[in-house]
């Protein structure tokens, strides 16, 4: 299996003598110090920690395999359904290449050109194109970039057809949202107060909803909504087709309930708005989008944990008035709807999309009573997903669909014809594997029933094979089949690729998040270490061929199962993951998370925290598995001290020959990677997990080219 670096060439770093007594606990922080990134002992022990992992990655000797193999799986194209307002199609693509997506947009000739390109903006591909809202007659769009290691971005507004700048730049846009009134000379946006009004170190959002006027300075935009009672609240716009009524959606951090707000819009200086859903009161998360007549629509999983479609009227604040349309599917819930009002249709539609099982389903309904009147056709069991339509009034609904071997492709239903077809796509560089992908379900510790997506490679195969399995199980984020370059790669050169939807996620409905959150977060944790379990019991794998990898909060799930059992795994690979979970609320958003983990300021939640906190969880003399920690050296979502204190803490700790690493990216946030750093991030994770497992991709990339070359 290779050489493994021994303990004693780990940089040295010291252990302080920091102990918090907190409620009656005493809680050792011994590597509190590494929380201060710029202080010059810090940077220095960083610096060697980036030596040794570079010294190790210089023995990866199977990299350039990986990355040769990561080459062709790569998908480029429109990956992306359109945005379509009034004749002008809104198209984001990005060719192989390419270090960041560009905005296209085609008119009603077919006519393609390229609106936005962040590359000629920014050279040196660090800068990305963040979000676009286009206007309703498709004459000016709002366009706000990323930029990596910046806490908010600006918005820009250009006429469509020169592509020069109108107005702008709209500053501290971080996470917003935009919704245009009719006309195209106003908008309501979401952005963060000036930058000198919070505390120096205040990482909570304190945003307001403003109201801009195309020409007037940002500075006199007109806030609408929030206050200083609300720091660390999430808005959501939207405005009638008439421009007549604004909904504002209030959401705390990441809960999973939210406030709805309605406002008729006499005067959009001034709304007055009225609370039509209290959420905490609820307990239920509640989407408004406004039907033809003003009245609501309105996605929720109140009394229906995976989802209803339901009616109301615009000031109905008594949610045993709204009216179901489309009842809850307890086996299948409930991703998106859109509706289909176009004038020429016989009647107006509602498109309903599911996930029966880890597939996708789309149904269409009579939107006046909600009757099913028919089921889509999709190209097989995969993920579909961003339901669009035309505005103002929908004929055509596109959507991404994508499966483990094919990348994400954009069709087009036609509700007039009732066809659906083709119409744009991701290609991959080269031939995806052959890939059988299928559900199994295996029993947790209490005895729950848990999916398990697993892909491997076609041919037959008797006994156990090198495994990567995935996880995430916070936030209600349901796991899918979707294609991930990573996965085909694994797949491709004979690993198996797992994905476990555990506890906290949202595949189950809104149950599963909850009981997989807070006091119940260590379930999600029980749940993945029983997958690794049943995989390893199965005989598909073993514990020398079984890592597992996370991301963010899936970061956080891998780190704490291994432990918990590091008996059970040869690597992890951690990507941006929460690990102190007592000081996380002090970096970067943590302080919005306490809805998902609860928070230390409390003593009973503190012990949920301490229960499975990984970096409190560590054990000296334990034989740890192999640890890639990755992760950005500004995260201003996670915080680069996660990353530091756990790896300085195992390094301690291990009494295994397997290395703790860390490969710390500079020049990067928590995401916006430019594509080719994504790429050799992708390569770096799988040459870690390749050699701790014993899957090498030599053989298997010569078969793949040897098959592509007969099929010319």
């Amino acid at each position: 299996m290779g050489e493994f670096v021994a303990r004693l060439f780990y940089p040295a770093a010291r252990r302080g003598d920091v102990v918090e007594d907190l409620f009656g606990f005493l809680v050792p922080d011994p590597y509190r110090w590494l929380e201060d990134g710029d202080d010059t002992s810090v940077r220095d022990w960083a610096a060697a920690q980036d030596r040794l992992f570079h010294t190790n990655r210089a023995g990866w000797c199977d990299k350039q395999s990986w990355a040769s193999s990561v080459d062709q799986m790569s998908s480029f194209g429109v990956s992306e359904p359109p945005l379509v307002r009034g004749s002008v199609m809104f198209l984001a693509e990005q060719l192989r290449g390419d270090e960041q997506l560009r905005l296209l947009v085609v008119d009603a000739e077919g006519n393609r050109r390229v609106l936005v390109d962040p590359v000629e903006i920014d050279p040196s591909g660090h800068t990305g194109l963040y979000a676009w809202w286009p206007s309703r007659d498709g004459e000016r769009v709002a366009v706000q970039m990323e930029v990596a290691e910046q806490p908010g971005s600006d918005i820009l507004v250009l006429d469509v057809r020169t592509g020069e700048v109108v107005d702008g730049p709209l500053p501290r846009a971080r996470n917003t949202s935009l919704a245009w009134l009719p006309g195209g000379d106003a908008f309501y946006y979401v952005s963060r107060v000036p930058d000198e009004e919070p505390a120096p170190g205040d990482m909570r959002l304190h945003r307001r909803v403003r109201l801009h006027r195309i020409g007037s300075p940002w500075q006199a935009d007109t806030v609408v909504f929030g206050g200083d009672d609300a720091p660390d609240h999430y808005y959501g716009l939207t405005v009638s087709a008439d421009g007549r009524y604004l909904a504002v959606t209030a959401t705390v951090g990441p809960a999973s309930d939210n406030d709805v707000h309605v406002a008729e819009l006499i005067d959009p200086e001034a709304p007055d708005f009225v609370k039509i859903v209290d959420g905490r009161t609820l307990g239920a998360r509640v989407l408004p989008r406004f039907l033809a007549d003003g009245d609501l629509l309105l996605v929720t999983d109140y009394q229906a944990p995976c989802g209803r479609v339901c009616t109301a009227h615009r000031r109905d604040s008594d949610p045993a008035a709204w009216r179901t349309l489309v009842a809850e599917d307890p086996q299948a819930p409930l991703d998106e709807c859109l509706v289909l009002d176009d004038p020429s249709l016989p009647r107006p539609l509602l498109l309903v999309a599911r996930t029966r099982h880890g597939a996708s389903t789309l149904t269409l309904h009579d939107l006046a009573d909600g009757r099913l009147l028919t089921a889509l056709p999709l190209p097989g069991a995969g993920v579909v997903s961003s339901l669009r339509t035309n505005i103002p009034h929908g004929r055509h609904a596109w959507f991404s669909y994508c499966d483990a071997t094919t990348p994400p492709t954009v069709y087009r239903y036609d509700a007039a014809s009732g066809k659906t077809e083709q119409e744009a796509g991701a290609t991959t560089a080269g031939h995806t594997p052959e890939i059988r992908s299928h559900s199994v379900r295996y029993e947790a510790g209490d005895g729950t029933e848990i999916t398990l997506f697993l892909f491997t490679p076609a041919e037959d195969h008797q006994g156990p094979r090198p495994t990567l399995l995935y996880g995430y199980g916070s936030f209600g984020m349901p796991m899918r089949p979707w294609f991930f370059p990573l996965a085909a790669a694994w797949v491709g050169a004979g690993g198996t690729y797992a994905v476990a939807c555990v506890r906290g996620g949202g595949e189950e409905g809104q149950h599963w998040h909850d009981a997989g959150r807070g006091p119940h977060k260590h379930r999600a944790v029980s749940d993945f270490n029983d997958a690794a379990t049943w995989l390893i019991d199965t005989g598909r794998t073993t514990r020398d061929q079984l890592a597992i990898f996370g991301q963010s909060a899936g970061g956080l799930l891998v780190t704490a199962a291994a432990t918990q059992r590091p008996d059970l795994y040869a690597a992890v690979i951690a990507e941006a993951p929460l690990c102190d979970m007592v000081r996380y609320e002090h970096f970067g958003l943590g302080c919005t998370w306490t809805d998902e983990f609860g928070t230390a300021s409390e003593s009973e939640q503190l012990q949920w925290l301490l229960a499975y906190s990984p970096y409190h969880n560590v054990a000296s003399g334990a034989s740890y598995p192999a640890f890639l920690f990755t992760g950005a050296v500004t995260d201003l979502q996670t915080g680069e001290a996660h990353v530091t204190k756990m790896c300085a803490a195992l390094q301690h700790a291990t009494s295994s020959d397997r290395p703790i690493l860390m490969r710390r990216e500079p020049d990067t946030a928590h995401a916006a990677f430019p594509a080719s750093k994504e790429r050799a991030l992708i390569v770096d994770i799988l040459a870690f997990a390749g050699k701790y497992t014993g899957l090498s991709p030599e053989e298997t990339t010569t078969r793949l080219h040897e098959t592509a070359a007969e099929s010319h």
